[in-house]
């Protein structure tokens, strides 16, 4: 009887289970009882006869068959509640599937519930009215990040194997590097998104929160590939896990960089993370090249408006109303943007995007990767506020998001990957590429995870 959910990777699950040494129900069973005993608050919706029902009849011979996997409560299950993790939309049910949901439930995996979020995804920790804290499996005392901060929390304080997860502005990458796992943001459009799209900022990518190169390349393999209601979503891409191990990463050039995006960086975390980046360019036999000018516009502050109006949209005439149900985030954003966003706002986003798109492609026409850090520091207070110090350096509450958001603002992948401790907390080394580049940031982070084996799930877990 399995009564511990399974602490390896996604794909060794499934080795297991067609080996006849673990079963789907009871796998399935074992993370249910751990997510009611768990202190992490990281499950807001369960369909625990619906999930048991699926792994009863799971196709093992699929690529994530019998696999539980806990879907972001800004994803949509149909009948599934589609609450954007705020109490305004408490009540509301989602009419269709998520493209990629639909691709992994095809796959085998089993959506077993929803994973916290934080409110419409707009800032880097989970802690919303309607669910409340969600906890960093390493530290309790911790956030695990956001948006995806339920997902990294249950994969990571193993209570399941896969989380969804988006990144409209570091999403994936944040709470990967906070809690341990590996976050790949893709380039625009890989994984299409739908089937009703709204582009809004034309920041957001899906995917996935994983303990492993191989769970994120499968991942790939199962959900990439052009869809007709998301028109700009790329062609298919197929090898992304039997590509693993092969491409030839030697003599690209290489930016490291502690202040990418204008952001301050804990001193403590970048000797950890800088040790791990001088490890993997010489390992790989990267070259590495100085004095490359990586500086970019600042466009947080259009970006930021702009997302506004769109949860302003949402809210509709339940707006001011509703401000004292939402969180202290989102309801100083929408009061410092109402009546800001012109003609004349609209103009200077474009202008500030195409400024950024110009700088991005003069760095990668210097260097083919940039390494960074994910996050400027290890993991803050659950409860919040977003930190101001970092490391003991002032630098505001608008740098948390610095390292992450260049990539999303220009569509190209960056890849979060364990790189290491601080003070019992994990630091994430963010791999970032030009456009298309992600099966070489795949290459190089399993470099890493073959030669610098990281922990697949916090101590002492499930917790």
């Amino acid at each position: 009887m399995t009564e511990t959910p399974w602490q390896g990777d996604a794909c060794s699950l499934v080795d297991e289970f067609r080996a006849g040494r673990r079963s789907p129900r009871e796998e399935m069973q074992a993370t249910l009882s751990a997510v009611a005993a768990s202190s992490l608050n990281c499950i807001s919706y369960i369909d625990s006869d619906g999930a048991l029902a699926r792994a009863s009849e799971a196709n093992i011979s699929l690529p994530f068959g019998g696999v539980p996997m806990g879907v972001k409560e800004l994803d949509y299950v149909e009948g599934w509640p589609s609450t954007e993790a705020s109490v305004p939309f408490a009540d509301r049910k989602s009419a269709h599937t998520s493209t990629m949901v639909s691709r992994l439930i095809a796959a085998g995996a089993n959506h077993f519930g929803l994973t916290t979020a934080s409110e419409f995804g707009g800032v880097n920790v989970t802690r919303t009215v309607l669910n409340g804290v969600t906890r960093n499996p390493w530290n309790t005392d911790r956030t695990p990040g956001g948006s995806s901060g339920g997902g990294a929390a249950g994969v990571a304080g193993g209570l399941f194997a896969l989380g969804t997860g988006g990144d409209g502005g570091g999403s994936i990458r944040i709470p990967a590097g906070f809690t341990g796992l590996v976050g790949l943001k893709s380039t625009f459009g890989r994984i299409p998104r739908g089937p009703h799209v709204e582009y809004g900022n034309l920041t957001v990518t899906t995917g996935g929160m994983t303990r492993s190169v191989r769970d994120t390349a499968r991942w790939f393999d199962v959900c990439n590939g052009h869809h007709a209601a998301d028109p700009l979503s790329l062609p298919r891409v197929d090898g992304w896990e039997n590509a693993l191990g092969t491409i030839n990463v030697a003599g690209l050039r290489v930016a490291i960089v502690s202040d990418w995006g204008g952001a301050v960086v804990s001193p403590a975390m970048w000797n950890v993370l800088l040790e791990t980046a001088d490890h993997l360019v010489a390992s790989a036999g990267l070259r590495r090249i100085d004095g490359v000018d990586t500086t970019l516009p600042r466009m947080g502050a259009a970006w930021s408006i702009s997302g506004m109006i769109e949860i302003a949209s949402a809210l509709g005439d339940m707006w001011p109303a509703c401000a004292d149900d939402l969180t202290p985030e989102m309801r100083a954003g929408l009061q410092l943007t109402e009546g800001r966003y012109s003609a004349a706002e609209r103009a200077k986003i474009e202008a500030r995007r195409a400024a950024v798109n110009l700088k991005m492609s003069q760095i990668f026409d210097q260097v083919d990767l940039v390494i960074t850090a994910t996050n400027p520091d290890v993991a803050f207070t659950a409860e919040g506020p977003l930190p101001s110090v970092f490391g003991g350096i002032k630098a505001g509450g608008g740098n948390n998001g610095l390292l992450t958001f260049p990539c999303n603002l220009h569509g190209n992948p960056g890849i979060s990957v364990p790189a290491g401790f601080v003070d019992g907390l994990p630091v994430g080394l963010q791999i970032i590429g030009p456009h298309f580049s992600e099966q070489i940031l795949l290459e190089l982070a399993l470099r890493l995870e073959r030669e610098r084996p990281w922990p697949l799930v916090a101590t002492n877990s499930p917790r």
